[in-house]
């Protein structure tokens, strides 16, 4: 029944969409632009940034079924909502009485300002008609020809045709002859001032403007930016993009261009009188920085002092800074020459310590300094608050947890040992409901969770010996030490978990971060491991069908007793049936089927792993590359690779250190055996900005992590699982795999993942975004204990595992963040026994996925 309520709301909301008549607000002598179309030379073009030269473009449509859906919610509105309102009220006989009598009269009124107000909602949302406007479109042929003239066809030639039709419709055709494109021929340079002339001459190869190449006026804008950015970044200090011109002939010279760069020197006003003078090139003489600037302490004396590496660090009151941590984050320094970049690096670092707000950099002439140029660089830098307290609340869903609520704070403490360190201790704790709880004594909130984090930074690589010619100030580094400890209760197998890490981050570029986790610490131990089977229900369930297929081999008191009212066979008993079966199963008591045999090796593979404590002592390392500039950048790539060991050193240390080993011959660490492996992932993600809000996003991610020596399985805590609001939208989380098992498990996961995403977003109206996409991927066993070879990645031809999903979703826009709601089919199931493709390819099937921002 819902599946068909379903289709019968989208065969409505089609039918209104197409039904809709886009020419409804189109008046009598109007005609709506429906389409625009470009000639390039004779040959239809689609060119964004030609199409964005026009003047007046149609009415946005939505991709694929090419539809003005603004356009008609705008429509839906009606163009006088007050008086609608009113004729409809007065319409019939009594009918505003009968309201006033059911309502009230003040109701009534309300009630047409309600939908006065829906109206002025819709026509805000909707789109109103594009009507064709002839000196718009002769304007946009302007536009074209100026846009192919500053890209170098100077006899471009440009002309449109206007075609109205008698369904108030209009298309308009723009035809360009692009005749023969100039080409740079000769580039000189005229610059008065010696020093800027030096300068230049000697990265005259970086040019921007080379002869050769067809013009374009955007090479000029950017070589007046590049020459500006060179000029200033090498002692200039005066010097300003204005003083750059570009001088080009094209007289008699067969579309050849000939440029002259021309510099003029620096024009001085002083009152009713100008002068020039060459440009100079200036250098720090003083660096002056004051730790604890307020505008309410600027008439104040200054009572403190240091001089360090050159730096003169004063203080109003007691300096509170290791002036060496101060003088690291500064990085324009005296006897250098003026560069704009060392003041940016500086409001970068400051910004970076957390502990100063945004700094105030000024430079100014050095009184003493008879040349003209010596410059002072005084630095005021205000500290922010000691203390910071954070709260936050959520609330969560979870495979266990029904419903829970978290609650969570934070203290940070700023300059703890006065070298900027940063020290915060966090804390959080949640409760919450589950069925699955291992003693729920009828209570609603029957489980729990307890964690504290403490983290401590550094603005520095503390490392055994100075890094800083491997990683210098400039690349922003950081040292944290951090230590975690949780504790579940009531929950799944009851947990603690403790955490320590000791990394170091850095940024060699605006695009590349760099960060080595030196040790990576975990322990997990559980509490509750005779709880399995009443949280693995699906386990449990498989391996009680195997018991009672072979009641005859198994001993009646592992089973529950039976039940007079019922006919149904006796269950085994949760824990210590199951136990005793596992027991039995081991020594080889039973004789089973090979297929039973199969599933219960499994299980007990699968139940073992995820009840053994866990000791994880790992490095790893993590190289990221983003190309995006900022949060509005709509193209942009970004490439993670992470590879991470765990327990090798301790492998090496076992016999130096007489460890024990356990009965399968390993070795333990605090009763504890210690994982040993290594992990590769790598993930990319390209987007590409098709422009008027269309983005096309794909992503490509991979790993896999393969146990050896000290270990036959990758602990849970470091494995993969697919599925999900930011995998494959198909399936739940943990619901896919591994392989063309079918994902029999509450919790499917696995040491091998490939995934790849396709996505295509655009949006409907105002801050309400949409996007199609198609989600393909899966995870697989290799390498490790598992033998189900459904589950197992064993060759190449195992790819066509690969599962599909696609689907559609909508993003609500809150500037901050994104709300997702993502809707995905199983479109290709290779664990279906019949039919794989589009089977209950439905909303009835359909995975329903909430997100917050984006998923790639």
């Amino acid at each position: 029944m819902r599946t068909v309520a379903t289709k019968i709301s989208l065969i409505l909301l089609v039918g209104i969409i197409f039904g809709c008549n886009a020419v409804k607000r189109v008046d009598e002598d109007e005609h709506l632009l429906a389409e625009h179309t470009i000639f390039e030379n004779d040959k239809e073009i689609s060119k964004k940034e030609v199409y964005d030269q026009l003047a007046q473009r149609p009415n946005v449509k939505l991709p694929l079924i090419n539809v003005p859906l603004r356009l008609h919610i705008y429509n839906i509105a009606k163009p006088q909502p007050d008086s609608a309102f009113y004729a409809w009220l007065h319409r019939k006989p009594k009918r505003e009485e009968r309201l006033i009598n059911f309502l009230s009269k003040k109701q009534v009124e309300r009630l047409g300002n309600s939908y006065v107000s829906f109206n002025e909602f819709l026509k805000e949302t909707g789109e109103a008609p594009v009507i064709l406007n002839e000196e718009k479109a002769e304007k946009s042929a302007i536009q074209l020809k100026a846009w192919y003239w500053n890209n170098g066809w100077f006899n471009a030639e440009t002309d449109y045709k206007i075609t109205k039709q008698e369904n108030k419709h209009a298309t308009v055709d723009y035809f360009v002859n692009t005749h023969q494109p100039y080409i740079l021929d000769s580039i000189e340079s005229r610059i008065s001032s010696k020093d800027a002339d030096s300068i230049y001459r000697k990265n005259q190869k970086e040019s921007l403007v080379i002869s050769g190449e067809q013009f374009k006026t955007a090479n000029f804008e950017d070589e007046r930016e590049r020459i500006t950015s060179l000029f200033r970044n090498n002692g200039l200090y005066h010097f300003e993009q204005d003083y750059i011109s570009f001088d080009a002939d094209t007289i008699n010279t067969n579309h050849k261009v000939n440029i002259d760069l021309v510099i003029s020197d620096r024009e001085i006003q002083k009152q009713d009188t100008s002068y020039t003078v060459p440009f100079k090139i200036h250098s720090i003489s003083e660096v002056n920085i004051f730790t604890d600037y307020e505008y309410a302490n600027r008439n104040r004396p200054l009572t403190d002092s240091a001089q360090v590496n050159n730096y003169n660090l004063y203080s109003f009151d007691e300096m509170k800074y290791q002036p060496e941590v101060i003088t690291d984050a500064v990085f324009i320094k005296k006897g250098n020459v003026y560069r704009d970049k060392d003041r940016s690096l500086t409001y970068k670092r400051m910004g970076e310590l957390r502990t100063f707000k945004y700094p105030t950099i000024q430079y100014m002439p050095d009184p003493r300094d008879t040349t003209g140029t010596k410059l002072i660089s005084n630095i005021f830098l205000t500290p922010k608050p000691k203390f910071g307290v954070t709260y936050n609340f959520d609330v969560s869903r979870s495979n266990i947890q029904d419903f829970g609520i978290g609650f969570g704070g934070s203290l940070l403490i700023r300059n703890v040992f006065g070298g900027a360190e940063i020290f915060e201790v966090a804390g959080r704790t949640s409760i919450g409901s589950s069925k699955d709880a291992a003693d729920s004594e009828d209570r609603f909130f029957n489980i729990s969770e307890v964690g504290a984090d403490v983290n401590l930074t550094f603005p520095e690589i503390a490392f055994l010996f100075n890094t800083d010619g491997i990683i210098p100030k400039s690349m922003s580094p950081f040292t944290t030490l951090s230590v975690g400890v949780s504790t579940q209760n009531n929950i799944g197998l009851d947990k603690q978990n403790v955490t320590g890490k000791y990394s170091y981050r850095w940024y060699p570029s605006d695009e590349l971060t760099h960060r080595f986790e030196l040790l990576d610490l975990q322990y997990v131990r559980n509490l509750n491991s005779g709880n399995y089977f009443n949280v693995y229900r699906n386990s449990y369930s498989r391996l009680n069908e195997v018991a009672q297929n072979n009641r005859d081999q198994v001993n009646p008191n592992y089973f529950e007793a039976p039940d007079p009212s019922s006919t149904d066979e006796p269950d085994l008993s949760i824990p210590s049936g199951t136990k005793a079966f596992i027991n039995d199963f081991n020594n080889n008591t039973f004789s089973l089927s090979r297929e039973e045999n199969r599933i219960t090796r499994n299980i007990i593979e699968r139940r073992n792993r995820l009840t053994e404590d866990n000791l994880i002592v790992a490095s790893n390392f993590n190289f990221i590359k983003n190309t995006r500039e900022n949060i509005y950048d709509e193209e942009f790539s970004q490439f993670r690779f992470k590879i991470e060991g765990a327990g090798n050193t301790l492998s090496l240390l076992a016999p130096l250190l007489n460890l024990e080993k356990n009965s399968q011959g390993n070795y333990n660490l605090f009763g504890v055996q210690f994982s040993q492996y290594v992990k590769l992932e790598t993930d990319f993600i390209k987007h590409w900005d098709l422009g008027q809000k269309n983005i096309f996003a794909i992503r490509a991610l991979g790993g896999i992590a393969v146990p050896y020596g000290n270990s036959n399985s990758i602990p849970f805590a470091r494995s993969f699982f697919a599925g999900g609001a930011n995998d494959n939208r198909g399936w739940q989380a943990y619901d896919l795999g591994p392989g063309s098992s079918g994902g029999v498990n509450e919790f499917n996961e696995a040491n091998m993942k490939i995934t790849f995403n396709t996505e295509y977003r655009f949006n409907l109206f105002g801050a309400l975004n949409s996007a199609v996409f198609i989600d393909v991927g899966n995870i697989w066993n290799i390498w490790d204990n598992v033998e189900d070879e459904a589950s197992v990645f064993s060759s190449f031809s195992d790819l066509k595992e690969l599962s599909i999903s696609s689907g559609f979703g909508l993003r609500y826009d809150l500037d901050f963040f994104v709300i997702r709601l993502d809707v995905g089919f199983k479109t290709y199931n290779p664990a279906a026994s019949d039919k794989q493709w589009f089977r209950n390819y439905n909303f009835g099937n359909a995975v329903y996925n909430v997100g917050i921002n984006y998923p790639f």
